[in-house]
């Protein structure tokens, strides 16, 4: 149980990927977002291929849990996987924040690792790489974090789908080279490598930017997540 006082766990539920490097990105966001907030009990359950498994992460827990998708979009794993988890939980009495994205914390993030990918600064208009979804709503909303980015860089940034939604990465910069852009950059919307971030870089991008990862607008998004989703200390326990 969560004694009184105390915060409750922060459990960040992610996709999960059989890349090795992939979980260890996730391992070093969640490193990172403990490193911002000592003493805050930090666990991890995946809704999918990596474990622990969301099950097992509940399984091992009690009372109180806020609960943080390390999700980019309100797709299938937040809609259903996550509350499907939680109802075969009984001991479990959980907060859920919302998924990661839109956020403007997210396109510091993605500014920041395009800077990373354009020493020299690039001036030519931006394809946002990400996953996709079935649902309607997630591919929404990933449109909405193509309009944040575009404000925060000061240049066009237009949503492409590595599945689940169209244009694709490589139709969206073949389609801005066809109108007259040289320089298209590719910003890969993605928290860790592995095969959709494989796919993102043959894209034909003239530079492609590494994923999100432990990047500290990403741990501070996770964080600012849990906090508004967790009770008051005296509620917790």
């Amino acid at each position: 149980m969560t004694a009184p006082g105390t915060a409750p766990p922060l459990l960040a539920v992610a996709h999960g990927t059989r890349d090795p490097a992939g979980m260890a990105a996730i391992g070093a966001l969640l490193g990172r977002v403990a490193a911002l907030r000592p003493g805050l009990p930090v666990r991890l359950g995946c809704v999918d291929v990596a474990r622990p498994s969301l099950a097992e992460a509940l399984a091992g827990l009690s009372g109180t849990v806020v609960v943080v998708p390390l999700l980019l979009g309100d797709g299938y794993h937040v809609r259903v996987d996550i509350p499907r988890a939680l109802a075969a939980a009984p001991r479990v009495r959980a907060r859920v924040a919302p998924a990661l994205g839109p956020d403007p914390l997210l396109a510091e993030a993605l500014a920041g690792r395009l800077a990373e990918a354009e020493p020299r600064g690039g001036g030519g208009p931006v394809v946002l790489a990400a996953a996709g979804s079935t649902e309607p709503a997630a591919n929404a909303a990933t449109e909405s974090m193509a309009g944040l980015l575009s404000a925060r860089l000061g240049r066009p940034a237009v949503a492409a789908y590595l599945c689940g939604g169209s244009p694709t990465p490589a139709e969206a910069v073949s389609a801005l080279r066809a109108g007259g852009h040289r320089q298209v950059a590719v910003a890969r919307y993605l928290l860790g490598p592995g095969f959709f971030a494989r796919h993102a870089a043959r894209a034909g991008g003239s530079v492609v930017s590494e994923p999100l990862g432990a990047h500290d607008a990403v741990a501070r998004l996770v964080l600012r997540r849990y906090d508004r989703a967790a009770p008051p200390l005296s509620a917790a326990a």
